[in-house]
Order: structure tokens, then sequence, then C-alpha cells
């Protein structure tokens, strides 16, 4: 290792492995330091269960945000591929097992909304609204990655009041109930506003929004895709993108301090076998906003609090589905929603805001390998083995307790795997494979479990509240100064380059990018 580099950069995460990349193929000496064994944080791939040839996407799940342009730029060997579903919601109405799929065609899409709801009604509202939030995509997802807006600014390029209104300045909550009328219809628009965030429909804060605004509008479609390889495919290209082009990357480095003067830096690590230091002009920070403030002795941005449950599972078949009418390789390809109407996600968060478990976990189903089969190996899927992913949401960390946690983690599961049994032919349980040590393959990570493994505050997938995608000189963001490209401190030679950034949160590789262009720019 060297005395010096023109950047370090903190963490090994997919967006600090971005920034490494820019700036080691623009001939900038680039050293970047990882705490864990390996880098990726929550973009990896693993094999949880012993024995089983399945190569889950452990954490982060499914790519939207992640511009064309960071994959040309840097060369990566990284593909994604469209679902042929974009959702399935069963439900009962009348006594009977039905549900809204929404994909495989228009006439097929319209044909269900009539079926659930009786006419073309809340199809016709669906499609109005939706071509709303596509126009704000095309408007706002390319700015992503240039200089930082003002609010003015983007308001002008977004060009329809109504659409900006709906989303920027009023609760996601009032245009949902204003345009459709189905409870059901609701939930499957609302969920995109909760996926990661506690919020409730109408929270003033528009936390809900902002998350909303992230999942319409990535790659300009607001599609959702499914990384081919699974998630380590992501870090396994940027490894080699970073490594190719000259940077260093050291594992099993934790950095502990950084001090700088505005010009030089410099960076304490420890390993297992000391402390060292190590001088950078730049200083790139892949960690949380919380860990940035420790590193330098600033003052700590207020708490963040992640609400999700993740739950990965091996199946040794699709279940069955009670609703007749649908294919479970169709319902489980897309985002299979589980009590997730309107009322039910109300009622999930008034549960937990009051600070119990809810009732009726509200989640999201996927099956990767529907997909991309090559996440499994080659026996699994001559046995007709697939992967189910479960995403919970309403269960904030505000809920466990070091005393509590293991006990309260099996409730969720087991009252998660309930809501989905109510639409199945057969129980889950059932389907599940078992490992090479006889245990049913299935795992659960709560905000705890994720704060212990990878550091994120709170569980926080997000680092903390997402960000609108502009400066607003008005109301300074909470997570630090916004800067010319949102990754700035107050610190003139310490960026951001992670979540915590504003534009960041999801697997976008977005505040790499802009850390990366605000140092060269430099």
């Amino acid at each position: 290792m060297r005395s010096s580099y023109d950047a370090v950069v903190v963490g090994g995460g997919h967006n600090a492995l971005v920034a490494s990349a820019y700036l080691a193929r623009a001939g900038h000496s680039v050293l970047l330091l990882e705490r864990l064994p390996d880098t990726g944080g929550a973009t990896v791939s693993t094999r949880p269960f012993p024995g089983m040839d399945a190569h889950l996407s452990r954490y982060s799940y499914l790519v939207s945000l992640l511009p064309r342009k960071i994959v040309r730029d840097l060369d990566l060997d990284f593909r994604v591929r469209t679902r042929t579903v974009s959702s399935y919601t069963p439900t009962v109405r009348a006594g009977r097992p039905t549900g809204l799929l929404v994909g495989g065609g228009e006439a097929r899409t319209r044909a269900s909304f009539a079926r659930l709801t009786g006419d073309d009604r809340e199809y016709a509202a669906w499609r109005e609204f939706y071509a709303r939030t596509a126009h704000v995509a095309t408007r706002v997802f390319p700015t992503l990655t240039e200089p930082l807006p003002t609010k003015k600014e983007l308001r002008g390029r977004v060009d329809d009041e109504t659409a900006w209104r709906m989303l920027f300045e009023e609760p996601i909550g009032r245009a949902v109930e204003q345009r459709f009328a189905d409870d059901l219809v609701r939930g499957v628009v609302l969920t995109d506003a909760l996926i990661g965030t506690f919020a409730d429909a109408h929270d003033p804060s528009l936390r809900q929004n902002r998350c909303f605004l992230y999942h319409v509008i990535g790659g300009g479609t607001g599609d959702w895709n499914v990384p081919v390889g699974g998630m380590g495919a992501l870090t396994h290209a940027l490894t080699d993108a970073a490594r190719a082009a000259g940077a260093e990357l050291r594992t099993g480095h934790e950095v502990t301090r950084v001090e700088t003067d505005g010009r030089q830096a410099e960076v304490t690590y420890r390993t297992e076998d000391g402390e060292g230091t190590v001088g950078a002009r730049h200083v790139l920070v892949g960690a949380s906003p919380q860990q940035l403030a420790a590193l330098t002795g600033d003052a700590p941005p207020p708490p963040a609090e992640g609400a999700q449950l993740k739950v990965n599972m091996l199946l040794d078949r699709l279940p069955a589905l009670r609703d007749p009418d649908v294919d479970p390789r169709e319902a489980f390809a897309g985002t299979f929603h589980i009590a997730e109407g309107y009322g039910e996600l109300a009622r999930a968060y008034a549960q937990a805001a009051a600070g119990g478990p809810p009732a009726a976990p509200p989640s999201e189903i996927y099956c990767h390998s529907l997909t991309d089969p090559s996440i499994l190996g080659q026996d699994l899927v001559d046995r007709g083995c697939h992967t189910l992913t479960l995403f919970g949401l309403h269960t904030p960390a505000r809920l466990f307790t070091d005393a509590t946690h293991d006990a309260l983690r099996a409730e969720l599961l087991t009252s998660a795997l309930a809501q989905l049994d109510a639409h199945l032919a057969e129980p889950i349980a059932d389907c599940l494979a078992v490992d090479a040590d006889g245990r049913p393959c299935v795992e659960a990570k709560t905000p705890l479990d994720l704060e212990r493994d990878l550091r994120l505050p709170g569980g926080n997938i997000f680092h903390g509240d997402l960000s609108f995608p502009y400066a607003d000189e008005s109301a300074p963001d909470q997570r630090g100064q916004a800067g010319r490209w949102g990754v700035e401190t107050r610190h003139a030679n310490v960026l951001l380059c992670g979540a915590g950034a504003v534009r960041g949160g999801g697997v976008s590789g977005i505040p790499g990018h802009n850390a990366a262009m605000a140092v060269l720019e430099r």
C-alpha cells in the first residue's frame, strides 16, 4: 500500500465500487478499504442453505435505478432481464378466490381488472395514472447523473402540473384515493411508496412520496428487472472494472477515523494485524451519513429506521394457487402482493406505529428463478426447484430489542407465511426444500439483522429517508449539504458516495457516479 492516494474510498458496496472505477479510469490513484471479507455490501449473492446450489440475492434483489450510462461507461459485463408479469395480487371476492394480474399484454390486464372490479373504470384510471408517472420518469431519470437541479428547474422539466402536485407536493394517499375506488387496486398502487419506508399514505413529511417516486422513475420506465446471475453478478462486474482500471481494493480493512483540513486527509484503518494510516487528496465515503459523522467527529444526522422483513426461501416446487384462473408460474414471475389492500396496509401501519407487530404483515414475493434459472445449479433446475424472496412491510426497527429479537422474528415469519398460505392450495411449508442438515430452506432478516450484518443505520436500506432529487435552498436536506452533485459534505474534500447521498437509495450506482464526477470537476 502506498502512503498516499488521490482518492481513498471508504466501504466496498456497489456505489463505492462505481466511484472507484470511474476515478481509476480517469487516471487517479484509488484505494478502496472495506471492513468485510468481500466487496458488495448489500449487493451480494450467497449460498445460505448448506448443500444446496442456490445463489440467492441475499439482501437487495431487483434492479431499476442503475443507469445504462454507468454500465456503458464502465464496460460492465452485467445484464438484467425483464419480468414477464408485473404483478399478481390474490384476494377473495364473494367467497371466491380471485386476483388482479397486471402484465401479459394490455388485453389480458384489462380483462383481469374487469374480472376483479366488474367494469373498465379502474383500468382506465390505472392507465391514466401510470401514463403520468411514466412522463415524470422520462423527464426526471436522466437528471440523476447530471448536476443536481434546483426544485424550480426540475419542476420545469416535468412540465405536468398535475403529476408534479400528486408526486412532489401532496401526500400520495390523496392521489390514490381520488383516482381509484377499489381497495385492492389502491393497495397495489400504494405499495411502491412503502417498500423500505415506514409511513402512512397521508404522512405530511412526504417520505412515502419520495419512496414512490424512486420506484416509478427507474430506467426512465419504472420497470423492475432481475439481475442475471443474481446481485453478486453486479458486484463481480464492478470489482473487475475497478481493478482493471488500476484501483486497489483492500478487504478486511475497517476505517476508524478520517481527519481533514479540506485539502488533504488522513484515513486511519484497522485490520486483524493492527492499525495504519494513509493520506488522500479526496475521501469518498460509501457508508451511511451516521457512519460518516462518526468518522469525522461531526454531529450525527437524525436517527434512521428500517421497516422491512426480508425472507429467502428455496422450494422443491412452486405451490398451487386457490385462484383457478392463474398459473403459479405467471403469478410468481412478477410481484406477488400479500395482505396489501389499502385498508390492510393502513391497519398494519397503525399497529406497528402503536408499538406492536402487525397481525397481518403485508409483503411482496418474487420468484427470481422463473426469470433467471442460472442462479440454481442444474440438479435443482432438473428437480423443479425455485427460489422465493419475501419482502415484508411495516416491521420497523423500533419493534425489536436484543431480548425479543429472535422470538419476534420467528413470530413475524410465521404470520407472513400464514398470509401467503391463505391464497395457496397447499401450505408453503410443504413446498420448502430441505438442506444438507435436514433443515427447511428458509431464512429471515430483520432491520436489526441488517444493522448488525451491514451496519445499515437502524436497518434502513436507504441509510435514511430518501430525498427528492433536487436542491431546495429554502429547505436544506436533513442529510447534509446538497452542493452541486448532491454528495458534498461540510468538508471540502470529503464526499458521500453511498445511499445516504441526495439521489441515493436502491441499487443504482448513482451516488458513486456523482461523487466521482464531483472529484473530476475539481
